[in-house]
């Protein structure tokens, strides 16, 4: 598939969906008009990303095409039950060896070179990240800051098993993001929590400016030959504050 924004979103979603969705509800979804969406439709089918499917129309007309992702995945959801349940005696123990499972992850990805010099850059990192792997992100607006932003996933592809192993399935995914962005330059200039289940189908990823304890200001973010600071606005997130690797997770063990 071509290096795509529009395409990896469309993809994200079908691979998400229930049933196969037509081009009029994917361009209601994404905001794009349908004969756009329709355009990378077409590009899709053709690279055997997707599928189509005859549907009855809505009222009088010729029958709806649908389209659904091909499905690439077979055996996975066995392969994660499995590594959940044998990868520690109790969730503090998974969570912390998830993680550390998603950084290898992601330090074999090839993940480009775009570098980190914004908040704005590490969360279109992110973006394009969970949109490959099928998690539809959305940006989340709702108190976003020049310290931190919001990301909606939308459509994880293990979420049946996340809800009885969040702290394998979730950890994955964080050590995942955490260690693709560090890849890019955000080692200590961005951190990343991830809260699984906000909404019985929604996960929210939180990034945000890491502190010098020290200074108490933003680590400066480098970009290659310069450095760039981002001034805070609002009131500070003292750095005791901040989650440790498992405390969404520790949490979420104690909920259930």
């Amino acid at each position: 598939m071509s290096d795509s924004w529009p395409r990896r979103r469309l993809l994200a979603i079908l691979r998400g969906a229930t049933e196969p969705l037509d081009a009029q509800e994917l361009a209601r979804i994404t905001g794009q008009h349908v004969t756009t969406v329709r355009f990378h439709l077409d590009v899709l089918t053709r690279e055997s990303l997707v599928r189509q499917f005859q549907q009855p129309p809505r009222g009088r007309g010729r029958p709806r095409i649908g389209y659904r992702a091909v499905q690439r995945s077979v055996g996975y959801q066995e392969l994660a039950q499995v590594l959940a349940d044998h990868l520690g005696p109790d969730p503090i123990s998974r969570s912390a060896a998830a993680v550390e499972a998603g950084r290898a992850w992601g330090a074999r990805m090839d993940v480009g070179g775009q570098p980190v010099e914004t908040l704005a850059d590490a969360r279109d990192i992110t973006m394009s990240l969970m949109s490959e792997l099928g998690f539809a992100p959305e940006k989340d607006p709702v108190g976003e800051t020049t310290e931190h932003v919001g990301i909606n996933l939308t459509a994880c592809p293990l979420r049946e098993l996340a809800r009885s192993h969040a702290e394998v399935v979730c950890g994955v995914h964080l050590g995942l993001m955490r260690e693709v962005l560090e890849r890019n330059g955000a080692r200590g200039r961005v951190g990343v929590q991830l809260h699984p289940f906000v909404e019985p189908e929604l996960c929210t990823a939180r990034l945000e400016l890491t502190y010098d304890e020290e200074t108490s200001a933003p680590a400066p973010i480098t970009a290659p030959g310069e450095e760039r600071m981002i001034a805070p606005s609002g009131p500070r997130v003292p750095p005791q504050l901040r989650d440790t690797d498992t405390d969404v997770f520790e949490q979420s063990a104690q909920q259930r």
